[in-house]
């Protein structure tokens, strides 16, 4: 099954609001875990899910990404992984955020933009990551000692 958004879809959902409802605070995954949060619009129209992942070997590897539809990713950051390869063969080094495109869906990355601090600390980086995703009500997601 496809999902295919044309740019401006996909544009729009990015920067709606969004808002998380629930009451419940979240911790921080540790190695090797997931951690995945409903989120909606103001209006309660549109559902997203932000994913939190963390590597199962490197204590720096994490992803943080936000879906609309349940399988369209709109926005992705990659830290402390591999480097990228982009469909025209450029390589883009971790950290990087990919972003949906129109035909390619998350298959390009970018550097990080400048609004994400150079910061070393991945629990910094995903509450950045969730104000360029628009999330205005935002999740309490604790850290623990060694995140």
């Amino acid at each position: 099954m496809s999902f295919i958004l044309v740019q401006q879809e996909a544009d729009a959902l990015l920067a709606m609001e969004k808002h998380y409802t629930g009451a419940e605070r979240f911790t921080f995954p540790s190695l090797d875990g997931a951690l995945r949060i409903s989120l909606h619009s103001e209006a309660m129209r549109e559902e997203f899910n932000l994913d939190i992942t963390r590597g199962r070997i490197e204590l720096k590897k994490n992803t943080f990404q936000l879906r609309a539809q349940r399988a369209i990713v709109l926005a992705r950051i990659d830290i402390g992984g591999a480097p990228h390869r982009n469909p025209d063969g450029e390589e883009m080094p971790c950290p990087h955020l990919h972003v949906y495109r129109e035909g390619h869906g998350d298959k390009w990355a970018i550097p990080l933009p400048i609004q994400f601090s150079n910061s070393k600390n991945a629990w910094q980086i995903l509450y950045e990551f969730m104000d360029y995703c628009t999330v205005i009500t935002k999740p309490i997601i604790l850290q623990e000692l060694f995140t």
